[in-house]
């Protein structure tokens, strides 16, 4: 076993249709505003930019985001990464009763040396730190959506 090798899927549901989710997932500098472990997102161009999270474990990941597919109508965003994290992430998007249900895939290989070499006893941490990231991250989106 790869002990830097994560695979995460997480699901949202929230208070909007998924065209609405998918105006919001798709603007990736808006996600500091509702989202507050992605600390920066810096454009480069029209498909990619620099992004820094940080979770409750005291380390900064930052990684380039490449568009990988945007496809609005069959509800899907997905971004290759680069750099303390190397792999993919991926939304899918579909109705759930008058809101949405968002599907969160990610397959990841962490560069950042110090987190290869805490990768053992590290990973129960790591993967914890991912949830509780991706909790908040469903809450500031939804009280985002709910605002808008």
């Amino acid at each position: 076993m790869d002990w830097t090798r994560y695979r995460f899927r997480t699901s949202w549901r929230l208070p909007a249709p998924p065209a609405t989710v998918y105006r919001a997932l798709e603007r990736a500098e808006d996600y500091p505003r509702w989202w507050r472990q992605i600390r920066e997102v810096t454009r480069i161009d029209d498909t990619s930019g620099v992004v820094r999270v940080r979770s409750a474990l005291p380390y900064d990941l930052t990684f380039t985001a490449r568009a990988a597919r945007r496809d609005p109508v069959a509800g899907v965003l997905e971004i290759s990464m680069t750099g303390d994290l190397d792999g993919w992430a991926r939304w899918t998007l579909g109705a759930d009763g008058t809101g949405t249900l968002a599907r969160y895939d990610q397959l990841v290989v962490v560069n950042k040396p110090l987190l290869r070499r805490l990768a053992v006893p590290g990973r129960p941490l790591f993967r914890a730190n991912h949830r509780l990231m991706m909790r908040d991250g469903r809450r500031g989106l939804t009280a985002y959506l709910e605002a808008v």
